[in-house]
């Protein structure tokens, strides 16, 4: 099982790394190195952690960015929470079911306070 976890996980960071050379922009590994030099090693610490107790939550990701490329493209908007004026993504019948949002506010919330302003500087609950 742990051998199928890990597998899983190289083959999301796989998937993730062509996405970002193919849809990102931009955005590419080290992005951050000079505004927040910890963005990186946050991201995977966390990650790490919470895929040890929960070895489903890799599948949970790619699911999520599944549901997030099929609507608008991969541009991470099915991690936005919604507004007063706006009915977020993530709240569309399709994507209810989705899971892995806490990890990714625990993310959130840990470079916002190691790089106020930097990464993700409009986190909001």
């Amino acid at each position: 099982m742990e051998n199928m976890s890990l597998v899983l996980v190289i083959t999301i960071v796989l998937f993730f790394g062509y996405m970002g050379d193919s849809e990102g922009g931009d955005l590419r590994k080290n992005f951050y190195k000079s505004a927040c030099p910890l963005a990186e090693e946050i991201v995977k610490n966390i990650i790490w952690k919470h895929v040890a107790s929960n070895p489903a939550l890799p599948a949970k990701f790619l699911r999520m960015h599944f549901h997030d490329c099929f609507v608008r493209g991969c541009d991470g908007s099915v991690l936005l929470d919604s507004t007063a004026k706006h009915r977020a993504e993530k709240e569309a019948v399709p994507n209810q079911s989705l899971s892995g949002f806490d990890v990714i506010d625990k993310i959130k919330e840990k470079l916002e306070e190691t790089c106020p302003g930097i990464v993700s500087s409009r986190f909001s609950r």
